[in-house]
């Protein structure tokens, strides 16, 4: 049974409980420690995974196989999202965990590129064309990372994190996904979505023990997305561009 769940795209947090992996085990018991701690400051997250609404994808190696298989678990996922009834208690966040073995990194800058090397890798199989409105170059503030025609906001965690804590889910590199639109719907740039940002970054700056990152903002209020998927430990904007090169035809 073990094998079988190896080899799925999406699974549920009841499907890893009951014949998960030994690392499958151990990615998710560390998710699991974050997400249950009253503190940790995404509330949509920890809403979630109590209402055990979490959808994950692990990935075993980070070369061509690995990649379709990520492929095919989003675009499942995708599959699945656009039939969302735009109710705060039925949107389901994608957790993707990578084996230990597939990545080689040591620091947050490693994960970093690593992450994007992933995202790349996967626009490339992407199957459906990049969505109308939405930018092709990342360092327009309406660029999105796009897969099979949906817009997503992806945020990369890994465990070389220190200061951002709550970039941090534990032993293995993760990147969390969820469509563009949930963000747009509960914490736009709008009063309430501002209030409901306002409130999460507070609650970020409490649980890191500093300041929220200076690269988080607004989509659609000129924040660039790109930099907000990794975050830099310092609190300082970046210096850096993005490694995404659209490649569509």
């Amino acid at each position: 049974m073990t094998t079988s769940v190896a080899r799925t795209g999406l699974l549920s947090q009841a499907d890893i409980r009951a014949a998960g992996s030994q690392w499958h085990q151990a990615a998710f018991e560390d998710i699991e420690a974050r997400l249950t701690d009253p503190g940790f400051p995404c509330v949509f997250s920890r809403n979630a995974f109590k209402k055990k609404l979490v959808k994950f994808i692990f990935v075993e190696d980070a070369e061509a196989d690995g990649v379709r298989h990520l492929a095919e678990g989003l675009k499942e996922y995708v599959d699945l999202s656009r039939t969302w009834d735009g109710a705060l208690d039925t949107a389901y966040p994608l957790v993707v965990a990578f084996s230990p073995d597939a990545v080689d990194a040591d620091s947050v800058e490693d994960y970093h590129a690593f992450g994007w090397r992933v995202l790349q890798g996967l626009h490339e199989v992407d199957p459906a064309p990049w969505p109308a409105g939405v930018a092709e170059d990342p360092h327009s503030a309406s660029w999105s990372m796009c897969f099979n025609g949906l817009p997503l906001f992806i945020n990369m965690s890994s465990p070389a994190h220190q200061v951002r804590r709550s970039r941090n889910l534990g032993r293995h590199f993760v990147l969390v996904v969820n469509p563009r639109e949930r963000f747009d719907t509960f914490a736009g740039d709008t009063p309430s979505g501002r209030k409901v940002r306002s409130n999460i970054r507070s609650r970020i700056s409490r649980y890191d023990g500093t300041p929220h990152s200076a690269q988080l903002g607004s989509y659609g209020a000129g924040a660039l997305e790109w930099a907000q998927y990794g975050l830099i430990e310092e609190n300082a904007e970046r210096a850096d561009t993005c490694p995404f090169t659209f490649r569509k035809p």
